[in-house]
């Protein structure tokens, strides 16, 4: 099947899409930030520069574009490969999966606790809340 924009078109669509402070990120920190605790943004010194560092917890969340980073959920409708150059699309997003496994080996083996989010489970507020929660322990006051 053939693209149905343009090069130039499917150029600047692609131009558009952000690799940090996306809309599923921005809603994570405002969780995060709700629940009273200080986080640092996309650490270059980390393997696979986590979302959101929690330095003091030893802990890292990263939010994923179930697109993007293959999320293989039963029923994930935005983990959907394109229907166009497949021959392209399928190495580069098979590596992009294999790459966040060996940046979690490095970050757990150098003692780092992590927390996956994905784009579609934010449908489900409440229940990433308590996620965070139960990841972060709970919290009041900022520090």
């Amino acid at each position: 099947m053939a693209d149905t924009l343009t090069k130039a078109q499917r150029s600047l669509r692609m131009g558009r899409v952000k690799s940090r402070d996306t809309s599923p990120e921005r809603e994570v920190r405002q969780m995060i930030h709700r629940m009273g605790f200080r986080f640092r943004l996309n650490v270059r010194g980390l393997p696979g520069r986590p979302d959101i560092v929690l330095a003091r917890h030893r802990k890292v969340i990263f939010v994923n574009g179930c697109f993007w980073h293959r999320h293989g959920a039963a029923g994930c409708k935005l983990a959907r490969l394109p229907k166009s150059r497949l021959d392209f699309w399928l190495p580069k997003l098979e590596s992009n999966r294999l790459r966040d496994q060996r940046d979690m080996r490095k970050l757990r083996n150098a003692g780092w606790k992590i927390l996956v989010v994905w784009e579609c489970q934010l449908r489900h507020k409440e229940r990433i809340e308590n996620k965070l929660k139960s990841f972060l322990g709970e919290r009041n006051a900022g520090g």
